[in-house]
């Protein structure tokens, strides 16, 4: 079976989880304070802080930025459900935007059209590992006074004109276990304002913000030495991995016929934590299904857009997203990470090539 996500755990992983559980020291220390200090110079950024998850990381940076009841949050529909979940559950209401259909990013535009006077921040998200267009989110949130909390949970070691995802303003990162950086659980918040760091680590540990002192209502965002471990690893040699990934894109771009491939903005470094396709003509399930049948895994994300979802259908969270609607029937993500083989690639090319050339002939 060719997987859609393979974590790759080597000598090193395992020698440094071993080295951890040997010192008797499991939860929030040393290897965490160590990860915090290399993740925020592997991306430029002032500060990190090291959490539980991703979720944890969007909960905590927009708690720390002050966002909370009766405030309103843009977000784009088509994104994993902890964007928008995040928003509620710090008291706040996501608006849905709709996306672009050549990066699947927020539309920027739309996104100023939805702006109400209770808006107070927007979170873009770099889906699939492609750079939303910081330029013009930057200019919007600067010109309507919005903050900005980037999801960048896909898109560890991605850059935007040059500069890393997270290199400033505040980044949410995810190394859960289908992620470049592969912990098992975990995240990363990334930002270059003190106060918001300093907020952030209160709110990661109980509120407290010295042993049992507890200064502010927040719970346990704490992330365990051995995730620490894992990810100080991994880090080491995410460019290389990162890299492969995109080779791998550019085989599949090549040999891939009768589908749309992913493509790529010219400020934009795309790090293909998911390589995908898009399939028009109602054609994805069946394609989904040839794969599955040649033991190769792909996924449909979000083939339900936020607004699709009982969660915000109940909430009254919702409105006309026809390019989100038009992604979540038609995109499929591929299998693209590094331990795929050359005829790994061939494979998953060839059956791809089979199926959508039948269904032109059939159509034709």
């Amino acid at each position: 079976m060719i997987r859609i996500a393979e974590p790759i755990i080597g000598p090193e992983e395992e020698q440094a989880v071993l080295e951890t559980l040997r010192s008797g020291r499991l939860a929030q220390g040393p290897r965490v304070a160590e990860f915090e200090e290399a993740f925020a110079a592997y991306v430029g950024a002032e500060h990190a802080i090291a959490v539980s998850s991703g979720t944890s990381a969007l909960i905590v940076a927009l708690t720390a930025h002050g966002i909370g009841k009766g405030d309103e949050v843009l977000v784009p529909t088509f994104t994993y459900a902890a964007t928008a979940n995040a928003v509620l559950l710090v008291g706040a209401r996501p608006v849905l935007v709709d996306i672009r259909a050549d990066t699947f990013a927020i539309d920027v535009d739309l996104a100023e059209v939805a702006i109400t006077p209770q808006t107070r921040a927007i979170v873009p998200v770099h889906l699939f590992g492609h750079p939303a267009n910081l330029t013009e989110i930057l200019a919007l949130a600067e010109r309507r006074s919005l903050v900005v909390v980037e999801d960048a949970c896909q898109a560890v070691g991605a850059t935007w004109q040059g500069r890393k995802i997270g290199a400033s303003g505040t980044a949410c990162f995810s190394f859960y276990a289908t992620k470049a950086i592969a912990t098992g659980e975990g995240g990363m918040i990334v930002t270059d304002d003190g106060n918001v760091a300093g907020l952030a680590r209160k709110l990661r540990n109980q509120g407290e913000g010295e042993r049992y002192v507890t200064e502010v209502l927040s719970a346990n965002h704490r992330m365990t030495e051995i995730g620490a471990a894992l990810g100080l690893s991994q880090l080491a040699r995410l460019d290389d991995g990162n890299e492969e990934r995109r080779a791998n894109a550019a085989r599949l771009s090549e040999r891939l016929a009768g589908v749309t491939t992913p493509s790529e903005l010219p400020d934009a470094h795309h790090v293909y934590q998911q390589y995908t396709i898009r399939v028009d003509g109602g054609r994805r399930d069946e394609l989904q299904a040839a794969l599955a049948d040649n033991d190769i895994e792909a996924v449909a994300y979000y083939a339900r857009s936020l607004h699709q979802q009982p969660l915000y259908q109940d909430r009254g969270i919702g409105g006309s997203f026809p390019v989100a609607e038009a992604a979540s029937r038609e995109a499929l993500s591929l299998p693209v990470h590094p331990g795929l083989s050359a005829p790994d690639l061939e494979r998953i090319a060839t059956t791809v090539n089979s199926v959508t050339s039948l269904t032109e002939s059939r159509s034709g």
